[in-house]
């Protein structure tokens, strides 16, 4: 099937591939020898019509060298000097594999080898579960390519958006054979380019202090760039950026690389002895032991790669761009946003209301579009100690339930919204007392606890169930147009019932993309904005799901300057929730002018958290 004209082209016998968006073209071929060789990503090439066009980009390779060649009869080729889009162990390329497999013999040498590919209109979403990038008609197009090993099947998919002249990629690894496949690493995506003098910039912090842009100069090894939290983590946010030295905001080339997912993330930038710069984007493999049995399949999440030679502030309008039209979806799009006022920073778990009823009513007055009740209206929720797992009304805080609360803030003219934090339980609750078993923790050893805190096991359909029969109950039983989704603990004590430890954490983010899609799949008309102790959890996975995420729970608009910052390189304004709060900081304690509380806040999705009655005349 032909590809959209001019997005991909197949060029000459060999063949290579020649994927052309806007202003970026991504080439690479067959070698003599069946493997995927990297030429060029960067400037738009234009029309390419035989080898000759793009030789001048080939690496080229010299007979005299020490390295293992990859056979006798020629002796020019060696794969540690291939710039290769995949790579795997045991045959002579000694940097980090992109492939890394045990195979039912025990051997881990793999040569996987070009054997077809076939053109796609438009995108080809992963079946498994993953979400990935959406397109209309026209704007993207996909190649699969097909290689193999024996009875390893390995296809990469690649897409090209053109207006966000960027591309993605992911890879399924499927077992033909008879015995079981262990899967080490597989990653999203692999790429070696030329070394150029490159600066890598990463966007690191922790809780509070998340997306803190840092620099470094890209030297011989390898940096790693990754989590083991089992989510994203506010420790590194999965986009990294790779800046050749000396570019600037409008000047200079810039490549950026994210990743599709919620999960366990790794980008390893690795400069080779032969001046080659690998980057890889996947899932981490550090804890990770995937077990592809007898015709089985595994299926990558979706890495995302740009270019630009306008700096970072062109990456980042391709990155914006590709957000804004390939990864945000839904009703909520390309909507403004209303202005909430979210009970939390003002009442923290002391919630009647009447207060609420009051605060709200004062919020209209200022301009308020919604009003959020946060934590604290369920269960024995008095506290972070307990409540957790027990999701109906407690009727000593709200009388009338979360029905007649609604009603009473939809009479002031406000739209209603409610937090929530599904994923987790707290040992003091009904849930947890019924159900102990349907904690993550290791049986007969007592738990590590994060804010009090467990995690549900999502692996496990029953669970996944439960949380979407509580919720689809709670979410119909009020008028409710936005729902803040919290997730304050990361993994730790890896052990189901369902799974082997070393698969736990992926299954545990299929089974979360599976409940947010059968309870918010139904009610497209919720605004859903992801939260996860503030930061932990912004990445591209969970915009397909919602259409902004809270940036952090530091409120400190000094503090907010660079957290947003930050994130600004990789992701729109309008998916950074951002609120204005009381003076002086809760988190902080600086004390700032109000307006400079809202010229930052204003800056993304613009919210308020404080108890408006408590502002004076003029404010």
């Amino acid at each position: 099937m032909p590809s959209k004209p001019g997005l991909i082209e197949v060029v000459g016998t060999e063949p290579a591939f020649h994927l052309r968006a806007d202003g970026v073209s991504y080439l690479f071929r067959v070698t003599r020898h069946g493997h995927l060789e990297h030429v060029h990503f960067g400037p738009a090439l234009g029309h390419l019509e035989a080898a000759a066009d793009y030789e001048p980009l080939v690496v080229k390779q010299a007979s005299g060298h020490s390295g293992v060649t990859y056979t006798e009869s020629d002796p020019g080729y060696c794969l540690d000097y291939v710039p290769q889009e995949v790579s795997g162990l045991g045959k002579g390329d000694y940097r980090l594999p992109s492939v890394e497999v045990r195979l039912p013999d025990g051997g881990t040498t793999t040569d996987l080898r070009y054997v077809g590919h076939t053109l796609h209109e438009g995108v080809v979403p992963c079946q498994d579960g993953l979400p990935t990038a959406i397109a209309e008609p026209g704007q993207a197009a996909t190649l699969e390519v097909r290689l193999a090993d024996g009875d390893l099947e390995l296809t990469l998919f690649y897409t090209v958006f053109a207006a966000a002249n960027t591309v993605t990629r992911r890879t399924v690894l499927t077992n033909n054979g008879a015995g079981p496949v262990a899967i080490r690493r597989l990653m999203s995506q692999q790429v070696d380019l030329p070394d150029r003098g490159f600066d890598l910039v990463t966007f690191d912090g922790a809780w509070a202090a998340e997306t803190h842009r840092h620099v470094r100069a890209v030297g011989r090894g390898i940096y790693i760039n990754s989590s083991a939290t089992g989510f994203s983590s506010n420790r590194h946010n999965p986009g990294v950026l790779l800046a050749r030295r000396g570019a600037g905001e409008d000047h200079g080339e810039v490549y950026g690389f994210n990743l599709v997912y919620s999960g366990n993330h790794y980008t390893a930038v690795e400069l080779s002895h032969r001046e080659q710069v690998r980057v890889q984007s996947g899932i981490n493999p550090v804890g990770f032991d995937w077990t592809l049995g007898s015709g089985e399949r595994f299926e990558t999440p979706e890495a995302v790669l740009s270019y630009s030679s306008d700096g970072f502030n062109g990456l980042s309008a391709n990155l914006h761009a590709f957000v804004g039209d390939h990864i945000v979806r839904g009703e909520w799009a390309d909507r403004p946003r209303p202005v909430l006022l979210n009970s939390w920073e003002a009442v923290s778990f002391d919630i009647n209301e009447r207060n609420l009823i009051a605060m709200a009513r004062q919020g209209k007055r200022l301009g308020v579009e919604l009003f959020v009740l946060d934590d604290g209206w369920f269960g024995d929720r008095n506290d972070d100690r307990a409540g957790l797992g027990d999701w109906d009304v407690n009727p000593k805080k709200l009388p009338d339930g979360l029905g007649g609360l609604a009603s009473k803030v939809r009479d002031l003219g406000l739209d209603f919204g409610l937090w929530v934090e599904p994923e987790m339980v707290n040992p003091d609750s009904k849930l947890y007392r019924e159900h102990p078993d349907w904690a993550i923790q290791l049986p007969g050893r007592e738990p590590s606890l994060g804010r009090h805190q467990l995690v549900l096991d999502l692996t496990r359909p029953e669970i996944r169930d439960h949380i979407v029969a509580e919720l689809s109950t709670v979410l119909d039983s009020a008028p409710i147009s936005y729902v803040k989704w919290d997730s304050n603990r990361t993994f730790s004590d890896l052990y189901s019932t369902a799974c082997p430890a070393g698969e736990l954490p992926h299954r545990y983010v299929l089974g979360l993309y599976d409940v947010l899609r059968r309870v918010f799949g139904p009610r497209p008309q919720i605004l859903l904005e992801s939260c996860a102790s503030g930061g932990n959890r912004f990445d591209l996975g969970m915009l397909c799901f919602s259409p902004q995420v809270w940036a952090s729970d530091c409120t400190d608009p000094i503090e907010r300057l660079a957290i947003q910052l930050g994130l600004s390189y990789l992701y729109p304004p309008s998916t950074i929730g951002a609120h204005v709060t009381a003076s002086p900081s809760e988190q902080t304690l600086r004390a700032t002018p109000l307006s400079t509380r809202f010229n930052v806040a204003a800056i993304g999705v613009l919210g308020y958290e404080l108890d408006p009655r408590s502002l004076t005349p003029s404010e």
